[in-house]
């Protein structure tokens, strides 16, 4: 299936040579929708018009060929919907209230301000209710593996990180800041990180390459007291697991006992398995391109090492095409097209398929869906998306709530059982095993799972007056 998009064509006609119906034919003809027109200047003798189509991307030049090729049209500018959104960035700063006398000035600037300051400078603690790291999260990113692009540096990174940052806001009324960082030094990055520290009270670890972030955020964790939290490693886990459990109630098998295979032992890869260790699963095995991690074996890092240590009990050994053989759920985080009808075939019955690659999965939604029980992907154009959106805001809201020193197993598995369960008895099955990205409930969910687990777990430095 082709991805769609839309654009906005500035077109100049003479209505002696063409007509509107001839421009809007030759885009329909090349595969384009017109769904809305604007008149921006006319005249007895032409229009200028914008029009917005909804396109396949392949089509694009098509359709600026074909208009282009009317006589009496001249294109003057093309515009794709998804840049003009993004110009001058996504986000502002803006004050909570008017600065409008020296009165004003006074009790915000100086002089009034010194005396906030002492009382910070006295109790740091203070700093989470006298300034905006009570709510203020920074996105961090060197831009090594962002989205599917790979390593494009920091400042192609941008446009993403400032997403996340509206995200944050618009979901669960964090606040966030994108910053990205020039560098791929892994001690400069803890560094740098570790001296932005003070201005917030959370961290959000987003698009940096696999090996290298296990350790930032091992070391982060440590040697900081706020929350610090690599979203594509945990953000992937947690709605993995939700949709997990959501999806064995349908097929009644319970995760203690299922045989689940994960392909791609990347940093998404290696937080699901640690997920599903933590919420009790057993057979779990993993696969990259070595084949299935076996203990005793040397492989390139630790994270490898620890993981062929903790999981496939029976020491199964080969490919994907031989430990896939009797498994009750496939969980995809590699590459398209490594899963194959066949390899669906071999698992046991009732199978539960997750191909999560994007934007192209391990194998095509329409040849999987005639094998499969429950399948799921990581595209938003299929039932099931599995997506970070649904995590990321609820965890840090409650974090952040609590001001909990650290985001632990404990409270990513609470926020994983919160999204499951706002999908109720009634309502689940084959196609919804998972709540969409806007449904209301599921920051509200996930921040009281994961304030009740930080509560629990010893780690909450406030308990919000609801908990009392």
């Amino acid at each position: 299936m082709a991805l769609g998009t839309s654009m906005i064509i500035r077109l100049e006609m003479d209505k002696k040579q063409v007509t509107f119906g001839e421009v809007a034919a030759a885009i329909s003809d090349a595969g384009g929708d017109v769904v809305a027109i604007d008149v921006i200047h006319a005249s007895p003798e032409s229009t200028t018009r914008d029009l917005t189509v909804n396109l396949p991307e392949t089509v694009r030049e098509m359709i600026l060929k074909s208009v282009g090729e009317l006589s009496g049209v001249k294109v003057v500018n093309v515009s794709d919907r998804t840049f003009l959104a993004h110009l001058g960035g996504k986000i502002e700063v803006q004050p909570k209230f008017p600065v409008k006398n020296r009165e004003d000035l006074s009790h915000v600037y100086t002089p009034g301000v010194a005396k906030v300051c002492m009382a910070i400078h006295e109790d740091k603690q203070k700093a989470f209710s006298l300034t905006i790291k009570r709510n203020m999260i920074a996105v961090v990113s060197d831009g090594t593996a962002v989205l599917g692009l790979g390593d494009i540096g920091p400042e192609a990174a941008m446009p993403v990180m400032e997403g996340k940052a509206m995200l944050f806001k618009q979901l669960g009324g964090v606040d966030a800041f994108p910053i990205c960082l020039d560098t791929k030094d892994t001690e400069e990055i803890i560094n740098a990180i570790k001296w932005m520290a003070p201005s917030f009270g959370g961290i959000n670890l987003e698009d940096i390459a696999s090996p290298r972030c296990f350790e930032i955020e091992r070391r982060l964790t440590e040697e900081l007291d706020i929350p610090v939290f690599h979203d594509d490693q945990h953000g992937t886990a947690v709605v993995v697991l939700a949709g997990l459990l959501n999806a064995l109630r349908i097929v009644g098998k319970p995760l203690e006992s299922a045989k689940i295979v994960l392909l791609g032992v990347g940093a998404a890869g290696s937080a699901c398995i640690k997920m599903l260790l933590s919420a009790g699963a057993h057979n779990v095995i993993a696969v990259d391109q070595c084949g299935a991690l076996v203990k005793g074996e040397e492989y390139p890092h630790d994270m490898w090492s620890w993981i062929a240590e903790h999981t496939n009990p029976h020491q199964e050994r080969g490919g994907l095409t031989e430990v896939i053989q009797g498994a009750d759920v496939f969980i995809g985080v590699s590459r398209p097209g490594l899963l194959t009808v066949e390899h669906i075939q071999s698992m046991a019955e009732d199978r539960i398929v997750f191909a999560m690659a994007n934007p192209n999965p391990e194998i095509e939604p329409e040849l999987a869906e005639p094998h499969v029980r429950v399948l799921a992907t990581g595209r938003s154009d299929y039932p099931n998306q599995i997506n970070n959106v649904l995590c990321f805001p609820g965890i840090f809201r409650g974090a952040l709530d609590c001001r909990a020193s650290v985001i632990n197993e404990e409270m990513k598995v609470a926020a994983a059982k919160a999204i499951a369960s706002v999908v109720k008895e009634d309502e689940l099955n084959e196609l919804y095993i998972i709540p969409g990205v806007f449904n209301e409930k599921v920051v509200e969910y996930v921040r009281r799972g994961v304030v009740e687990a930080a509560i629990r777990t010893g780690v909450a430095r406030r308990t919000p007056p609801e908990f009392r």
